[in-house]
């Protein structure tokens, strides 16, 4: 049995709003949390900051190379996900 604090309650119940008649799966839920805070995690190291960073700086900048043909190529034969942009 989960204590239902209330941001736990609330949480569950726009879940439990969602899901209508199915049942939660704690399961589930432990897993996608437990993944979710992994990443975050992960996400937060400091040199992983420190890449994200540096990537923003070269972009901001103009400082990449791009390969134009490369890209192009990519997008004719379908390889890019039409969501990943979104």
């Amino acid at each position: 049995m989960v204590t239902e604090t209330a941001p736990v309650k609330a949480a569950l119940d726009r879940l439990r709003a969602e899901l209508g008649d199915e049942r939660v799966d704690f399961g589930e839920l432990v897993v996608l949390g437990a993944n979710a805070k992994a990443e975050a995690l992960r996400r937060s190291r400091p040199e992983a900051v420190a890449a994200r960073r540096w990537l923003a700086d070269r972009v901001r900048g103009a400082d990449l190379p791009v390969d134009s043909a490369a890209a192009d190529a990519v997008k004719r034969h379908g390889l890019i996900d039409p969501d990943a942009a979104a």
